[in-house]
């Protein structure tokens, strides 16, 4: 009787240790995405101090970067059992997905900005739970649905509304918007690449050390972008330029990125990447107070289609 009364209670307390990571897990998923959306109001304002995408990525970093030198030496003292696992292989597995997640997809998306406005920019970038699920079914045999197939159609009607109601202006013409809309697809395209393979190695070494190592490794590419294409000089900008930069590299980079990878942790890459639907609704009610964008019905009809089609995957 006793061995069923403990049996019993192991049971529930592994419940609602599971309950208590989920839930967790849904909260990081949300804060991080929140945080995430909050970067292209803050590129936004940059932009119109006259900075580019190079030295606006390049300044986020070097401010972001002592960040997580400081928290990976943290994360090796505190959890030397998760240090002791990692090999060269991973290290360079690592550098790799620094590169796609951190260094090209952002890079991608401040360029892609820098054409079109914050709300089509943020739409999207929030398909890309879309391509994770086409990529895992490249990857990993993850069976294509029906429902993943719809949620595909109903996201993209969405994106296409809005760019075809994209005004062009003086500085803007049609081609650099399709120029702009293409190289944001192409970052989420690399972010989604990111997300379904950095599980493996957050499960294992624990959200700490791998997003350090794979921000710290963006760094690099970052650099060698910069000084091939720039003189040193070119970071010599405002103050409200590198108050923005500090709001960008803070706020929009370093917390939700420890906060994405912890929810990739607990709940996996997909539901994390669905649980972002909070980020294109925050994007543009920002985008119309702080940047005055145009917010008419095709953006209420293109916001709708796009989160609808998202949402879809969560049956699927």
């Amino acid at each position: 009787m006793k061995k069923s009364t403990s049996t019993e209670q192991s049971n529930q307390t592994s419940v609602k240790s599971t309950n208590d990571k989920f839930r967790t897990g849904i909260f990081f998923a949300i804060a991080g995405t929140a945080l995430f959306s909050l970067k292209s109001i803050f590129a936004k304002l940059a932009f119109i101090e006259g900075i580019d995408a190079t030295t606006l990525v390049t300044l986020r970093m070097v401010i972001a970067f002592p960040f997580y030198v400081v928290i990976l030496i943290y994360a090796i003292k505190t959890r030397p059992e998760k240090a002791a696992l990692l090999t060269k292989r991973d290290g360079l597995m690592i550098f790799g997905l620094g590169f796609l997640g951190y260094y090209l997809a952002s890079y991608l998306d401040f360029q892609g900005l820098f054409y079109i406005s914050a709300q089509l920019e943020r739409l999207t970038l929030f398909t890309y739970p879309i391509m994770v699920a086409l990529l895992s079914w490249v990857f990993f045999r993850e069976k294509i649905t029906m429902r993943i197939m719809a949620s595909l159609a109903i996201s993209y009607a969405g994106v296409s509304l809005l760019f075809f109601n994209e005004t062009p202006t003086e500085n803007m013409t049609q081609s650099q918007i399709a120029l702009g809309t293409s190289l944001v697809a192409l970052a989420a395209f690399s972010f989604a690449i990111y997300l379904i393979f950095s599980k493996a190695f957050v499960s294992r070494l624990g959200s700490l050390i791998f997003t350090s190592l794979a921000m710290s490794s963006s760094m690099v590419f970052i650099l060698i972008q910069f000084f091939a294409t720039h003189e040193l000089e070119d970071l010599n900008v405002s103050g409200k330029v590198w108050f923005l930069c500090l709001l960008l590299a803070v706020f929009s980079t370093v917390i939700p990125s420890f906060f994405t990878s912890e929810a990739i942790n607990r709940i996996g890459a997909t539901k994390t990447s669905i649980m972002g639907s909070v980020g294109p609704v925050m994007t543009i009610f920002l985008a119309v107070n702080l940047l005055g964008e145009e917010f008419g019905l095709p953006q209420i009809a293109g916001l709708i289609l796009v989160v609808l089609g998202v949402s879809f995957l969560r049956k699927s």
